[in-house]
């Protein structure tokens, strides 16, 4: 099958602040399709987020690259990275503010079903997916890759999405009790949820540069490839009815 994949940075704002996403869809079919929203890491909207937005378009979704820090910040140091994340992670009512504004862009993409979005994340991006879910919105799926499981402090809400977190059990910034603590919220939430744990397996695992096994952040194949397939699973899962009469009632 023949893809005519386009890309293209996407403005839009919240409040005053201008952030600069990415936009990635198959140009080959003309009706809206289904997006999926990328959060990016800790450093910010970066390539590896703009590649997973590019695979999205190639799934024959549309991949929205969002951006947290606004005007395309980026960090380029441990430092820089974490004083942007930083405001965002201690500030949870701001942060779901910023990305109901990356929601609420999406949907008015000439490319996106507006009914039909989901959401992934990475490290950071993990936790703004989950966040995002826990607003409840009608997002059709939020997936967390080595999330953040820390919850907030925003009134609870039913949790309308169906919850994927992929997870390596070695990962440092996300140990064994708070992998318990999510699966309890998520059931309290009343939501449809599941969680992986892939064993010897630490964060950053998506992530083929991450090479730092002192500080608990290596990249593993095998945990990577097998979290992939279950996400293109429960996407294809909440996707597969689009444009159909039954799509419309799920």
């Amino acid at each position: 099958m023949t893809m005519n994949i386009t890309t293209k940075p996407v403005e839009y704002m919240d409040g005053d602040t201008k952030c600069i996403g990415y936009l990635a869809w198959d140009e080959s079919f003309a009706d809206p399709k289904p997006c999926v929203m990328i959060g990016h890491d800790w450093s910010g909207r970066n390539g590896f987020a703009e590649d997973k937005a590019i695979q999205m378009a190639a799934q024959g979704y549309v991949g929205f690259a969002i951006d947290v820090y606004g005007e395309g910040k980026n960090g380029t140091t441990p430092e820089e990275n974490a004083a942007l994340m930083g405001p965002f992670k201690d500030d949870r009512k701001m942060l779901l503010k910023r990305l109901m504004a990356a929601y609420d862009a999406a949907q008015g993409f000439e490319q996106v079903d507006g009914r039909s979005i989901a959401m992934m994340g990475f490290c950071f991006g993990g936790l703004c997916a989950l966040d995002l879910a826990r607003s409840g919105i009608a997002l059709k799926a939020a997936i967390s890759f080595h999330g953040l499981f820390d919850g907030n402090d925003l009134p609870a809400q039913k949790i309308k999405a169906s919850v994927l977190a992929l997870h390596g059990w070695d990962d440092p910034l996300a140990p064994p009790a708070s992998v318990t603590a999510l699966g309890k919220e998520l059931t309290k939430a009343g939501c449809d949820w599941q969680i992986h744990a892939y064993g010897q397996t630490s964060h950053a695992f998506t992530v083929e540069a991450a090479n730092d096994p002192a500080n608990g952040m290596q990249y593993n194949e095998a945990s990577n490839r097998r979290a992939w397939a279950v996400t293109l699973d429960l996407l294809d899962e909440k996707f597969r009815l689009h444009g159909t009469a039954q799509g419309l009632l799920v």
